[in-house]
């Protein structure tokens, strides 16, 4: 087998890294099982922890070594193509940082949010539901300062303007000129209702929702109102990504005091799916949704 690491195609080297780890996992995890292998035989054969391919096939690395792809291709049999190509998503992991990952910032992101914000740059849908927040990409300066201010006490002005600074990036997902992200959220009443900061704070929050759902076509938003009553989505908040490739499955993502984290468990998956489809039966449709947001806007 040829050990000189091929360069990336130009389609992978204009690729990000998040997405070149996610589909690099996605793509050996599916070659281990083609194979019949069980993780423990290949990290026997290569000397390996367990959770060091672990973390390779759930693109858990912020950067992948070729010379580790080139190991696991050569056991697995794969061709000199895939081969090329599975070394140049490597590649790209060491050459190019995503923004997430630049000194200034990278510090101030806990490691479960960390891996979510690369799931999120590079999913092709996000279905969001929130009880508490307004959804993170749809969050004013003010809002999220606000919060810091009010839910986060005692932290140094530095570091809220940086995790400000980490929010209002990650919502240029909002317009990616590549490929549009489709953003549907749903929210309970009680977010348009819960003064976070002042009444000019959260006037200025709702109207930004209610602009973003009018001019851009990929956003929806949904409110579920109290006089439903009980709903699918009172266990918590949650976050169902999907992807543009067929070798992605969807994943969810929840987060509460006790940390973060994904799950790619297909039961979990079908789980939290039913319940937005349920929420999305239940609440309103766009345009009521839309009013009740103005309609809240205007009492502040």
């Amino acid at each position: 087998m040829n050990e000189t690491v091929e360069s990336a195609t130009p389609a992978i080297e204009a690729a990000t890294p998040a997405l070149c780890r996610l589909q690099l996992g996605s793509e050996l995890r599916q070659l281990r099982t083609k194979s019949r292998m069980k993780a423990a035989e290949v990290c026997r054969i290569l000397s390996w922890s367990g959770s060091k391919l672990t973390r390779l096939e759930t693109a858990d690395n912020g950067i992948v070594e070729p010379a580790d792809v080139m190991a696991l291709c050569q056991i697995y049999g794969v061709s000199t193509e895939k081969q090329r190509t599975l070394t140049g998503y490597a590649t790209v992991t060491k050459t190019k940082k995503d923004w997430w990952q630049e000194p200034d910032v990278r510090d101030v992101i806990p490691p479960g949010f960390k891996a979510y914000i690369g799931l999120e740059a590079t999913a092709e849908k996000l279905e969001n539901y929130e009880s508490e927040f307004v959804p993170g990409l749809l969050q004013t300066e003010q809002y999220i300062r606000s919060i810091y201010q009010q839910a986060h006490t005692g932290l140094p002005e530095e570091q809220t303007d940086r995790r400000v600074a980490v929010r209002m990036t990650r919502q240029e997902a909002l317009h990616r000129e590549a490929s549009a992200l489709e953003f549907t959220a749903i929210i309970n009443e009680s977010v348009l209702r819960r003064k976070v900061g002042s009444a000019a704070v959260m006037k200025a929050q709702l109207r930004h929702i209610a602009d973003l759902a009018d001019s851009n076509p990929h956003v929806k938003i949904q409110v579920v109102p109290f006089g439903i009553g009980a709903h699918p989505g009172m266990n918590g908040a949650f976050t169902v990504l999907k992807f543009g490739m067929p070798s992605l499955k969807p994943i969810v993502y929840l987060e509460n005091l006790g940390g973060a984290g994904v799950s790619r468990r297909e039961n979990d998956v079908k789980k939290y799916e039913a319940a937005f489809n349920d929420l999305q039966a239940l609440a309103p449709g766009y345009q009521e949704s839309l009013s009740m947001i103005h309609t809240a806007s205007k009492e502040f």
